[in-house]
């Protein structure tokens, strides 16, 4: 009998998609964080009689197969793209990336990263950095004696310097995007890395080319729909027990058939 084994795949797939939708509702305030869903796809199928076989001398055929699948196996964890809500805050180094596009920062290791958290702070040195101490790219440094600093929504960033009326600009933040953005590999911290499947980072000017405008002031909220999440793992819930159902029936009609004397 295969039921144990097919239903025993249900309840990992099930538990699978659990795991999936409690990382979701964890990070519903995280900002910039984008949800997941869990992809399934059923294992191979065993087949008892095929299709088209020869069912008498008349040279009749078979309409239909009997193929018995072994069940269900996880695929992958597809992330949602869509745009988080902006929130408004009183810092004036907090960026939000409106549309596509992902910030590039310079780990301590000097690996580069990208990340849609747009919490930047100064560091000791007056460089731009995130809230975990990586360079936002490219390199800016923002003077001791500067009174604000602007941040246009093409990128331009720019310093107010003492009395001076005219600002002192002091670069261009550049965002970068990806073919298959589903790809990047997530590390924590906010952070996504370049993989095989994202393709290359495509540096790109905001605004140009289908990239995001920057908001300044603005930071991007997660995705994550809370009340979806709720409904997903009330539905796992229930598809988890059905399998275990399927398993103590299976286990019920074995043990009838070894009581059978």
């Amino acid at each position: 009998m295969k039921a144990l084994g097919t239903a025993a795949t249900g309840m990992l797939a099930q538990q699978t998609q659990v795991d999936v939708i409690a990382h979701n509702i964890a990070n519903a305030n995280t900002t910039g964080f984008k949800a997941g869903r869990a992809a399934f796809q059923d294992l191979i199928y065993q087949t008892a009689r095929r299709e088209g076989a020869l069912t008498g001398e008349d040279g009749a055929a078979r309409p239909v197969a009997l193929d018995i699948g072994l069940g269900v196996q996880a695929t992958g964890v597809v992330r949602s793209a869509t745009q988080g809500g902006l929130t408004a805050t009183d810092n004036q180094l907090d960026l939000a990336i409106d549309g596509r596009g992902y910030f590039t920062v310079t780990r301590p290791d000097g690996s580069t990263g990208y990340t849609r958290d747009g919490a930047f702070n100064l560091s000791a040195t007056g460089e731009i950095v995130s809230l975990n101490g990586d360079l936002l790219q490219p390199t800016m440094v923002v003077p001791d004696n500067a009174t604000r600093v602007e941040v246009s929504p093409d990128g331009q960033v720019m310093a107010y310097v003492g009395t001076e009326v005219q600002p002192q600009v002091l670069g261009r933040i550049e965002l970068a995007t990806f073919v298959n953005e589903a790809g990047l590999k997530a590390v924590g911290d906010n952070l996504f890395l370049e993989s095989a499947a994202s393709g290359s980072a495509v540096p790109v000017e905001p605004g140009v080319n289908g990239a995001g405008v920057l908001r300044q002031g603005y930071l991007e909220r997660s995705n994550v729909d809370v009340i979806k999440q709720i409904t997903d793992l009330i539905t796992a819930q229930r598809a988890y027990e059905m399998n275990s159902k399927v398993m103590t029936t299976a286990d019920q009609m074995l043990q009838s058939a070894n009581q059978i004397r």
